[in-house]
């Protein structure tokens, strides 16, 4: 083997590991870099699209916003709901009271492309399905998001009612 054929090996297999350890850590031989991380405005959006499955009453529809092994603490049941059927449960429930969300504030922390939280405080007006009253009820959330085969859902979501309202 002559010394400039060992010199192209040796550069070959230099380049093969570079290659190998950057496509290790998100970035292709080609240079692009990891998906960037979304935007705290696209993270706090992420609610407006919950907040409108609510508004279709169906709670198969607001139960899609969770992942499968979400887990849900919800403003209005003493029950910690970590599975489908509860989420379910528990929205059948909510809905008749035909909710409606408002954030007051927001404070988004994105972790990185595929995670983030939103915490802060929101209010809900409440319609009583027996005399159509409405009721404004105000209350602590945090939402722990993550992106699932390329969808943003939601994989643990705290709801409590606000303790001096």
């Amino acid at each position: 083997m002559t010394r400039k054929t060992r010199i192209r090996a040796a550069l070959v297999t230099a380049t093969a590991v570079v290659t190998a350890a950057t496509v290790s850590v998100g970035v292709s031989a080609a240079g692009s870099e990891k998906p960037s991380k979304p935007t705290k405005k696209q993270i706090a959006a992420l609610f407006d699209g919950w907040n409108a499955a609510l508004r279709t009453g169906d709670a198969e529809i607001v139960a899609d916003r969770y992942a499968k092994d979400a887990v849900l603490l919800p403003t209005v049941s003493n029950k910690v709901r970590t599975d489908r059927a509860g989420i379910v449960d528990y929205f059948e429930h909510f809905l008749q009271n035909k909710p409606v969300g408002k954030k007051v504030r927001t404070i988004v922390n994105v972790l990185d492309s595929d995670s983030a939280i939103d915490t802060g405080v929101y209010e809900f007006t409440l319609t009583d399905h027996d005399t159509g009253k409405k009721r404004v009820v105000e209350a602590r959330y945090t939402y722990e998001y993550e992106k699932r085969d390329g969808v943003w859902k939601i994989v643990n979501h705290h709801s409590s009612a606000m303790p001096e309202g």
